[in-house]
């Protein structure tokens, strides 16, 4: 317990693990992974020119704000902009991609694995990056691909391989003397040529060279293929991090699709419930599981892939897409039901962006703006303003009266 008198001041997590109680009140996070977006050509963002009567409609019952993921001006990646909505600080606590990905496989993690997520890409004769994702290959086919990079050999260390889902797949380096400061071979951009895996600290030499040759053998062996070269990212080792449970005295459950988000629910003590491959499946989970967890985590994850394409029509479809079954959600009476995006990925920039993030925040005890719209200008005239993203799960257990009163 923390004591006015100790050296270190409390921050806003251990706050909120002292304030914590167990109740029976149910929280759902529907996070729309990429949901905030800037003006096309006809001015409008795609949550603007979506056909959205049922988040507008639960807008008019709500409290509404913009969220910045990191910071200002900080374009964030997928797993802090995550930890910061659960309520870790993403500066404190900061996961590589890599071990993500691993454990939304399940991979059997040892404590000194360096784990890296991996892309399937397409280079020209000149090694020039054409396609960072090779077309976004189809989830046998890469494994096929991964089956035979599991022919390369290394000196002294191990290489495993194996499957994500599309061009992803993981890359588990097993041996000694490994360490994770290795730097991205992805230049996030095509026209130049990946990048070579540098060590960031002496102690990752050795990880950096095993990199190098097993970029080096990839290469060899993809050679005359749609995907031909290999990129590496999110080098990392399992982390030490407190669960959702031993923080806020919640019984937690993640629904998500994808295996990184699913990594990223587990890392924080989430049970991993099934998917299926459909919104519609993710509901029938929630609904078949609703009497025995009081958080659900609700991944979607096609905004933010149409977005990353560039395709600003197919991002208002998975909005849309989104619609039409909130009210499947709603009717289920969560005491709080927060609707938001982990990051913004405008159609217009093709990947993530620094622009806040649309929230949306309806419980029993809130008392509506009168915001009649679900968008990032009329969040904008929220009640909630401007606000960290950190600062979501506070509100939440808030709303939810999951926190007793703060001082005398």
């Amino acid at each position: 317990m923390w004591r006015p008198w100790d050296n270190a001041p409390m921050n806003r997590r251990e706050l909120l693990a002292e304030l914590a109680q167990d109740t029976p009140s149910k929280i759902v996070f529907l996070v729309m992974d990429g949901l905030g977006g800037i003006p096309g050509p006809d001015g409008k963002t795609e949550m603007e020119a979506a056909h959205t009567h049922n988040l507008d409609e639960l807008a008019a019952r709500s409290i509404l704000g913009l969220t910045d993921p990191i910071s200002p001006g900080i374009t964030p990646g997928s797993g802090p902009s995550h930890l910061a909505l659960f309520g870790y600080d993403p500066f404190e606590f900061q996961v590589g991609r890599g071990i993500l990905e691993a454990l939304g496989i399940d991979f059997p993690l040892q404590p000194s694995d360096v784990a890296v997520r991996a892309n399937f890409c397409l280079v020209d004769e000149k090694g020039i990056l054409l396609d960072r994702r090779a077309g976004r290959l189809e989830t046998a086919q890469a494994a096929r691909l991964c089956h035979m990079l599991r022919d390369i050999k290394l000196v002294g260390a191990e290489a495993l391989v194996e499957p994500v889902k599309e061009h992803r797949f993981v890359v588990v380096f097993r041996g000694e003397g490994l360490a994770p400061d290795v730097a991205d071979t992805d230049p996030q951009r095509t026209g130049v040529s990946p990048l070579d895996p540098k060590a960031l600290k002496p102690e990752a030499q050795r990880t950096a060279l095993l990199a190098r040759d097993f970029i080096r053998q990839a290469s060899a062996l993809l050679e005359g293929r749609a995907a031909n070269m290999v990129m590496l990212r999110g080098f990392s080792t399992y982390p030490s991090i407190p669960s959702l449970s031993q923080l806020y005295k919640l019984r937690p459950a993640a629904i998500a699709v994808y295996p990184m988000y699913r990594g990223l629910a587990r890392l924080v003590g989430m049970d991993i419930l099934p998917a299926g491959g459909s919104l519609e499946d993710q509901l029938r989970t929630l609904r078949a599981n609703w009497g025995k967890y009081d958080f659900f985590y609700l991944h979607v994850k096609d905004l933010d892939r149409t977005g990353e394409d560039g395709d600003f029509h197919g991002k208002v479809g998975a909005i849309e897409e989104v619609d039409r079954y909130l009210p499947a959600i709603d009717e289920l009476g969560p005491d709080v039901l927060v609707v938001t995006g982990d990051h913004a990925t405008p159609a217009v920039l093709k990947g993530h962006s620094w622009h806040p993030v649309p929230f949306l925040l309806r419980s029993p005890w809130c008392v509506p703006d009168g915001v009649t719209s679900f968008s990032e200008r009329a969040c904008r005239l929220g009640s909630l303003g401007r606000f960290p993203a950190v600062d979501a799960m506070g509100l939440a257990l808030a709303y939810a009266q999951k926190l007793i009163k703060y001082g005398a």
